[in-house]
């Protein structure tokens, strides 16, 4: 059926306000739609009891999976609940920031479109807010469209219905990370086109540095696992296809010699991006190395 549907993955975070932006939007163009929320097992009851006060909204759906699947299984499934031809991702916590947005992907005739996002706030003391706003540059939509496939990314997209469901996100990324990477891939490999237009949402909620670096610890995990296949995708394993053996024998002994006290300082009140980057470098090479001993 002709019309838009906007699907939200949420996992604890309350995302009511950014439902009401999309609502008001959508209600103000002529277009059939639909907002789904899809809770992927949220532990926060209040959270849960909260975004289920969309479902007051017209044409809005909160949908609750008692288990958290990951982050490609709840896109799928959100996906095989949609009712229309056109289906809209974006993140939960993400903030919409332009008064059009709705109108400008439906004026976009292509199979998929990827939107970008801008960063705002934060401060000195947030890892988080730190990376983003160094990050930021690369979400500019003519760096975007340098590499269309490399930087596409799940936090605000758009996606023909009948594409999503012959090409679904791969499941076998359940932990943090790199399902977007993935993804873009299988886009490349079939040659479906992104067009990459400048329709960015905000990125203004930031987690706490403990938190990102966990987060950023299962996603380098996660970049280990698909090693093989992100090869050709992944900054951190290009730079080390690149470094001499020796260099990255420094950059172990380093991890080991002082991973903690980096862990320490970047989950503190005074992080560093340089440390960020040296910690991610010599984690990964540290895991990967306990990996291949554990094989024996």
């Amino acid at each position: 059926m002709e019309g838009l549907s906007i699907l939200i993955p949420t996992y604890n975070d309350i995302c009511v306000s950014l439902i009401q932006s999309l609502h008001k939007q959508a209600s103000a163009i002529d277009i059939p739609f639909e907002i789904l929320v899809a809770d992927d097992g949220s532990t926060d009851e209040t959270v849960v009891h909260k975004n289920a006060e969309i479902a007051q909204l017209g044409y809005c759906r909160f949908l609750r999976r008692d288990c958290n699947a990951g982050r490609s299984a709840i896109r799928n499934y959100l996906a095989k609940q949609s009712s229309f031809t056109r289906l809209l991702f974006i993140d939960s916590d993400m903030i919409v920031c332009r008064a059009d947005f709705i109108k400008k992907y439906v004026m976009c005739n292509a199979q998929v479109v990827d939107g970008g996002i801008v960063v705002k706030g934060g401060d000195d003391g947030n890892l988080r807010a730190l990376y983003e706003h160094a990050e930021e540059k690369k979400h500019g939509v003519e760096n975007r469209q340098r590499h269309p496939y490399r930087d596409f990314h799940t936090a605000n997209f758009m996606i023909d219905r009948q594409i999503m469901c012959q090409y679904p996100f791969d499941e076998r990324y359940s932990k943090y990370g790199y399902e977007d990477v993935a993804f873009g891939m299988v886009l490349k490999e079939h040659s479906i086109p992104i067009q990459h237009i400048d329709n960015p949402v905000s990125f203004e909620i930031f987690e706490s540095n403990e938190d990102f670096v966990l987060k950023t610890e299962e996603g380098l995990r996660t970049l280990y696992q698909f090693r093989e296949e992100l090869k050709d995708y992944s900054r951190l394993l290009r730079f080390i296809d690149a470094t001499p053996d020796a260099i990255l024998s420094i950059l172990s002994v380093i991890q080991r010699c002082f991973g903690s006290l980096f862990r320490r300082r970047l989950s503190g009140f005074h992080p560093s991006l340089f440390i960020f980057k040296i910690y991610k470098a010599g984690y990964y090479l540290l895991y990967a190395k306990e990996q291949l001993s554990s094989r024996g």
